[in-house]
């Protein structure tokens, strides 16, 4: 009996006989070599963690038997990340590292400075996003799976936003903002620990005048602004940078 050195995704987590699907199938049986009887590491990125008994070692549905469901985190993380829209994979590759932190979601954001591809096809981005993010929560072991959201204007996200914003501008303080340290690390009372906390990071060059004015008057949470050091950051460097600030 061996337990592959790996996680695997599986939506629905319980106790009883489940199904992976053929991919998670695939690199169970085919990739890792695990064969009827052996131990597998199973998430659902909704909290809740199994190690499950493999009953049926096919490649392209592999039936694992359950017997305890953990649940060492059942509130998703209050933290999340909304970053401009960036030319050429810098997205794909934010979403890689960040992913791996305990984040509730990435947020795509259409700015006044955004610099998307000429004909970009943002769907394929978010599809391939999500699959990054994926690969993510298996590596990284974490309980929640980090949600892949938008594009969305920018003014048109604020306006419907409720919570928190942390915005990273060279204006800004140059050490966390204690009051939203304290609700990550859930050192206040329950009722503020509740509200969403938001990252939000410009496109290169930052976000316009106008967009930071309207953060700056948010009424629908509070509004703190980040310095992230004395040299000038690339975008995709500015996300992970602020994210080790936060967490």
């Amino acid at each position: 009996m061996k337990t592959p050195d790996s996680r695997f995704y599986c939506p629905l987590i319980q106790n009883g006989i489940v199904t992976l699907d053929e991919n998670e199938s695939t690199h169970a049986v085919k990739v890792c070599r695990a064969a009827q009887g052996d131990l597998l590491e199973l998430c659902d990125g909704q909290g809740h963690f199994a190690v499950g008994t493999i009953v049926t070692a096919n490649p392209k549905a592999c039936q694992v038997e359950i017997s305890k469901v953990e649940t060492p985190m059942p509130q998703r993380p209050l933290l999340n990340l909304a970053i401009a829209c960036l030319k050429d994979d810098a997205l794909e590759e934010v979403v890689f590292h960040a992913a791996q932190t305990e984040i509730a979601s990435i947020t795509f954001l259409r700015t006044d400075y955004s610099q998307e591809p000429k004909n970009s096809d943002l769907h394929k981005l978010v599809r391939r996003s999500e699959l990054k993010s994926l690969v993510s929560l298996k590596q990284s072991k974490k309980p929640w799976l980090t949600e892949i959201c938008g594009p969305v204007e920018f003014k048109e996200w604020l306006k419907g936003y409720h919570g928190d914003l942390v915005l990273c501008d060279v204006d800004g303080e140059k050490a966390a903002p204690k009051e939203v340290i304290d609700k990550l690390t859930n050192t206040v009372d329950s009722g503020e620990a509740t509200t969403p906390v938001t990252l939000l990071v410009g496109p290169e060059g930052g976000f316009s005048p106008d967009e930071i004015r309207m953060t700056r008057e948010f009424t629908s949470g509070k509004s703190y602004a980040l310095n992230l050091g004395n040299t000038r950051l690339r975008a995709r460097t500015a996300a992970i940078v602020a994210l080790g600030k936060l967490l």
